[in-house]
């Protein structure tokens, strides 16, 4: 290239200078990037070159190896590594053959779906979900659902590594409650105030209340299924670095003469310590796990838990100043000798009547009756509502939501109108036991329960009438694991952290059983 006034500039690539015609055309994105990287003025030119010569210059070794390994770089991000994934290119002109066209096509296609599928699995909760505060994740008994729940298909995922969102392992809490009609365990840590994680889950109907009403005693065959239950539960707990737990008994265990022997049988077989609660613990319990289900407008809220052997009732009334812990606005609570197994029992749970229903209704209703609550403590309509907690209103949701199987998540703070829950009651009535069986929500397991139970919700709400009224999928194990968090000061600001460094403690016998 000639310079008008400089003369002639020789070429800083080394090749020969612009009257060399066998020289290939290089590309300008090539160029500019050898501009940009040597400046002509900064070469230092050999007496040949600075006299003129047109013969090849030769270019300093450093450049040289330089351009190779730029070269070398965009080969290896375009083809990728090793020569054997380098291709010669089709001739200008000429197109690839249509076999190796679709395999490209294939191959983008590929690659566009695993990145979707990596961008996915950043934002995915982990296997415990994390949602508002006091979750039960599992779903309700095995008998409801036909396909494998959740908590079976979270136990056989392989290498599950239970860490909480901030990105350190927080303590494990564990709760057990073992009912007249359940059996239920939660294994949860601690995340965001208020908050936790389900790490691990197990729910079974043991019915060991069965016969409890007419004998007064726990049969054999019951207390053989609810050990067989609990042997699973101290399975899981054992192999878990559980920090505290606390393990329950309720009303079958209250009630029974022989409670005592099964207790201890239960802590030779499966080295678990039931702790019998009485019924005013049951009713803080069942409000401390459905809090977060109270709306900021209620005033007054009546919640009702509908257990196997009992019903426990809690009125709350809630002012200005909201206690962080629901448990503390009861008023007024009461716990009726009275479930879905024991009123079954009574009157027939199998083959149900209009009549046989109402002497159901009328029953719970006498009980009612004994209960000194002032009707002024509810509030206007508007700021007053119903709270279940129970497998009859968590099966009056499934079925007003016509579900193809039992899905948690759907059922768990829903909302049903004075309606919808009137229509749900007689609808269920119309149907035979077969029928109730067939249903997903159902089930074979407590198609002779579950109108049982709604005798019992028909009677509450007559006692409270209320336009709508609030499912909850969660109770006793949420109420305890909300207030040893509590307790424990986890949710503390750095109180979390603190715990972690310390160290966690598995020791053979859980900790933290109220006395």
């Amino acid at each position: 290239m000639n310079d008008p006034d400089s003369g002639e500039k020789p070429s800083v690539s080394g090749a020969r200078d612009a009257g060399d015609t066998a020289r290939p055309k290089r590309s300008r994105r090539r160029k500019g990037k050898q501009k940009g990287a040597i400046s002509p003025s900064g070469v230092s030119l050999s007496a040949g070159q600075a006299a003129g010569m047109s013969g090849p210059a030769e270019r300093p070794k450093a450049i040289e190896n330089g351009d190779t390994a730029r070269r070398n770089k965009r080969r290896r991000r375009s083809k990728g590594v090793g020569s054997e994934n380098v291709r010669p290119l089709a001739p200008v002109g000429q197109r690839e053959s249509p076999q190796r066209e679709q395999r490209q096509d294939e191959g983008r296609k590929n690659r566009r779906k695993h990145r979707g599928k990596k961008a996915a699995s950043r934002v995915a909760a982990p296997v415990g979900d994390t949602v508002a505060a006091h979750p039960a994740m599992e779903p309700a008994a095995e008998s409801r659902i036909a396909q494998p729940s959740p908590e079976m298909r979270r136990e056989a995922a392989p290498a599950y590594r239970p860490a909480d969102r901030d990105g350190y392992d927080a303590p494990l809490y564990a709760a057990l409650d073992l009912g007249t009609n359940n059996c239920r365990l939660l294994i949860a840590q601690p995340t965001r105030p208020g908050q936790f994680r389900v790490v691990d889950a197990f729910s079974r109907i043991v019915r060991l209340g069965e016969g409890l009403a007419a004998s007064g005693r726990l049969s054999d065959e019951a207390m053989d299924r609810s050990v067989e239950a609990l042997k699973i539960c101290a399975a899981k707990l054992k192999h878990r670095n559980i920090r505290r737990a606390r393990l329950i008994a309720t009303e079958a265990c209250r009630a029974a003469e022989n409670g005592e022997a099964f207790l201890e049988r239960v802590m030779e077989e499966t080295g678990l310590d039931l702790e019998v609660i009485n019924r005013e613990t049951e009713a803080r319990l069942a409000v401390s796990g459905c809090s977060s289900l109270v709306g900021r407008e209620a005033k007054s809220v009546v919640l009702f838990d509908i257990g196997g052997g009992s019903s426990e009732i809690a009125v709350i009334r809630i002012g200005d100043n909201r206690s962080s812990r629901l448990a503390n606005h009861i008023t007024h609570w009461t716990s009726l000798p009275v479930g879905v197994v024991t009123l079954s029992e009574r009157h027939g749970g199998r083959d149900v009547t209009p009549e046989s229903f109402a002497g159901m209704v009328s029953e719970v209703e006498g009980m009612l009756a004994g209960f000194d609550c002032p009707v002024e403590l509810v509030h206007a309509p508007e700021d007053f509502h119903l709270i279940g907690t129970s497998g009859t209103v968590t099966t009056l949701a499934g079925v007003h939501l016509d579900l193809p199987r039992y899905d948690r998540r759907r059922v768990d703070g829903v909302w049903l109108s004075d309606d919808e829950v009137t229509a749900m009651q007689a609808r269920l009535l119309s149907w035979d036991f077969t029928a109730r069986a067939a249903n997903p929500c159902i089930g074979p397991d407590r198609a002779d329960l579950v109108l049982a139970g709604c005798a019992i919700l028909e009677a509450i709400r007559k006692r409270w009438p209320s336009r709508r009224m609030r499912v909850a999928d969660r109770g006793l194990r949420e109420g305890l694991l909300t207030d040893m968090m509590a307790d424990d000061g986890v949710w503390r600001r750095g109180r979390h952290r603190r715990n972690h460094r310390g160290g966690q403690r598995n020791p053979a016998k859980p900790e933290g059983q109220a006395s």
